[in-house]
């Protein structure tokens, strides 16, 4: 009994020893899973704006102070002024102070002054005309120090300050005023006549004047350097001599036009509801026009203002149909549309939020989703970008200031990964199949040991270390050597093959002791055979076909080094992939049963007949899978990519352009990205990119490889 006692309690410690271990293996199992399920999750949260449209909500509706309308909206959440003109005359900036607009400074003038505001480069500017056309131009501190004192004058340093003839300014109309980074222009019109005033603001002295009397709707281009007249469906273009530069036709008349901020954009409306976008482009040191798109409106709809988001692709546009629409800029999809409580006259946009105003009321609506200003079209499509003369898909997520187009085309990415490590496969697959064909079929047993080790060993070098050795000494022989290694993988498998063939000939014919040596000293010999011939006589021949005389023409052709063009990588990447991929697919040869090779040995089949109608047919779903699993390695490969292209994103699939893979960009962009941006969402949306593709991929793979295997047993 005590015996029996014994093993009783022994038999139950085991069964509490294995149920400990089980569940804290599983519990550990759970976390990881968790873990991959909470970061698949993380990826695709924040990709998920996309796959809504923004949604303008209404939140806050504020009346104007007494005896005073609105010139301007700051954004007031943040602690900027709304710009009032009036009590009086005088400009009030307003702050706002427990759901309340506060007065606070002012600035005060004459009232036989025309005092106003104007926006410059997104920043509000007070304009002072004196009734003798003395104008002066000062930016207003949109952040007030003190929402209790008011200002009577100014404490602000001129900014620019001109004049204009007193007789032209007292017989006016109406005038307009633009700024630019190097003009400011000033239109004055009169019964008779159109005064146009051009001053440089780093030489105020100088100023040329013109007067017109045809009496044209003119839109000021300061930034151009160029005034543009419209004259029914025809847009004429001057410069500050007022020389015509360029004449643009279209197919409708323009009932007004609204310029973008920095001058790089025009919309123009036509009276049948549509509006078209002009962009500006280089030609030969002159700034011109072009259509880049049109817009279609609601009938009898017309735009009021509009104002561009500063760092995302937007544009804001209220109608004359209470509407606000929030558009895509570059593409010109209306996303939003939402209907205002009153008809505006001005609107602001800041981050996410829009700012609407009438002359006594302001509106804020909030902007949920506002990575859905994305489209399809615009992540995918080529667009004609501000600068460029044709259509094209770009990645360019940075610019030097505001109001500048980002251009986040994922084109030019995926076609960089696809073309890196679809080269990358062409050379692997030959030489880690020559590989382990070689070993796992025509080797001896003891010459497949010591070789498949040793290649199995080449997978344990860090792809940074491959990426260094590349770029440090891969890159600067690339020129001189690049085509020769590039024949030499290419070649190196048939060259093997053919020795597999003639080894056994060659060693039945030496003494026994020394044949197991010839069997590792022939493919040597033939390997570095092979490389003298690349290295030498097949660069000739290429300089021969192509009549050339050195490699230059390759740079000369396209723009790039040498040791950044995409087969450098693919060398590389190539070289990485190949260990993965022969281990696979070796075991996969070699695991085919004997039985098999006898059976066709003994039906008068040869050894190379025998290998390509049955051991490959039969390896072929562990082959199959060896390749898509070098394929995924290489699709998702950071490192390589990131120290040997150049990280150009080009949209071409040239072997000898640059590119950018996808892994490279989230190395390089993603530190830098503005939590929560439209930048940072794309670049959470380029990494769903990945992680789908290669799941796809991997999936797919297995799912052959089963399907293939089975055929492959019922056969």
């Amino acid at each position: 009994m005590n015996v029996a006692a014994k093993q009783e309690t022994v038999l139950k410690k085991r069964r509490r020893r294995d149920i400990t271990a089980r569940v804290i293996i599983s519990g550990f199992g759970a976390m990881v899973l968790l873990t991959m399920v909470i970061l698949i999750w993380h990826f695709f949260s924040q990709a998920a704006d996309f796959a809504f449209s923004p949604d303008a909500e209404i939140q806050t509706e504020l009346p104007v102070l007494p005896t005073g309308r609105f010139l301007y909206a700051g954004d007031i959440d943040s602690g900027q002024a709304a710009i009032l003109q009036g009590p009086g005359c005088r400009l009030t900036l307003t702050t706002l102070v427990d759901n309340e607009l506060t007065a606070g400074q002012s600035i005060r003038r004459p009232c036989s002054h025309s005092l106003t505001t104007h926006l410059v480069q997104g920043t509000p500017y007070a304009i002072d005309i004196s009734a003798t056309g003395q104008v002066r131009l000062f930016p207003v501190p949109t952040f007030a120090a003190s929402h209790e004192v008011a200002m009577v004058g100014s404490p602000l340093a001129s900014e620019l300050s001109f004049a204009i003839p007193e007789a032209v300014w007292a017989a006016k109309i109406n005038w307009s005023l633009e700024v630019g980074e190097k003009w400011l222009i000033l239109v004055v019109n009169t019964e008779k006549s159109q005064f146009i005033q051009w001053v440089n603001r780093q030489d105020p002295a100088r100023i040329i004047r013109h007067t017109l009397t045809d009496l044209l709707p003119i839109v000021l281009l300061p930034d151009s350097n160029q005034i543009m007249q419209i004259r029914d469906n025809i847009l004429l273009f001057y410069n500050e001599k007022h020389v015509l530069i360029d004449r643009i036709v279209l197919p409708d008349p323009v009932v007004q036009a609204f310029t973008f901020v920095k001058g790089r954009s025009l919309l123009v409306s036509h009276p049948n509801s549509a509006m078209s976008r002009l962009t500006v482009y280089n030609d030969k040191g002159v700034l011109r026009y072009q259509l880049a798109y049109k817009l279609a409106l609601k009938p009898n709809e017309q735009p009021v203002a509009i104002n561009p988001h500063a760092s995302v692709n937007g544009l804001a546009m209220i109608t004359n149909q209470q509407q606000l629409l929030l558009i895509n800029q570059v593409t010109g999809e209306i996303v939003e549309r939402r209907a205002l409580p009153f008809q505006p006259t001005g609107l602001s946009w800041f981050d996410d939020r829009v700012y609407v105003y009438s002359d006594s009321t302001l509106l804020k609506l909030h902007i949920n989703h506002l990575a859905g200003l994305s489209t399809i079209d615009s992540l995918l499509s080529p667009q004609l970008y501000e600068g460029y003369r044709q259509p094209d898909q770009l990645w360019q997520t940075t610019s030097a200031s505001d109001y500048q187009e980002t251009k986040m085309n994922l084109v030019p990415l995926l076609m960089g990964s696809i073309k890196a490590s679809g080269l990358a496969l062409l050379i692997a697959i030959p030489l880690a199949l020559g590989a382990a064909v070689y070993t796992a079929y025509f080797a001896r047993p003891r010459v497949r040991d010591n070789m498949k080790p040793a290649i199995e060993m080449l997978e344990a070098i860090p792809s940074v270390l491959i990426g260094f050795i590349a770029a440090i000494w891969l890159a600067p022989l690339a020129e001189r050597f690049l085509f020769s290694f590039a024949v030499f993988l290419f070649t190196v498998p048939f060259s093997l093959l053919l020795i597999a063939l003639i080894q056994h000939k060659v060693a039945r014919n030496l003494p026994a002791r020394v044949r197991n040596t010839a069997e590792l000293v022939l493919p040597v010999l033939g390997i570095l055979g092979l490389g003298y011939i690349s290295i030498e006589w097949a660069p000739q021949l290429l300089f021969y076909i192509l009549e050339v005389n050195d490699f230059d023409f390759i740079t000369d052709t396209t723009g790039v080094p040498v040791g950044k063009t995409t087969i450098l990588v693919a060398i590389a990447l190539g070289f990485a992939i190949s260990p993965s991929i022969y281990s696979l697919a070796e075991d996969a040869i070699s695991g085919v049963p004997t039985s098999l090779r006898q059976a066709s040995y003994a039906l008068g089949a040869t050894r190379l007949q025998t290998l390509r109608r049955v051991v490959l047919r039969v390896a072929f779903p562990g082959i199959m899978a060896a390749i898509m699993l070098g394929f995924g390695r290489a699709f998702g490969e950071t490192m390589i990519v990131l120290m040997v292209t150049g990280n150009t994103p080009i949209a071409d699939w040239d072997l000898f352009a640059g590119l950018r893979a996808l892994t490279a960009n989230l190395a390089i962009e993603l530190p830098e990205a503005e939590l929560d941006s439209m930048h940072y969402k794309v670049l959470f949306l380029t990494a769903c990119v990945l992680f789908t593709f290669t799941f796809l991929v991997n999936t797919l793979a297995e799912l052959l490889r089963q399907r293939l295997r089975r055929n492959a047993s019922y056969g």
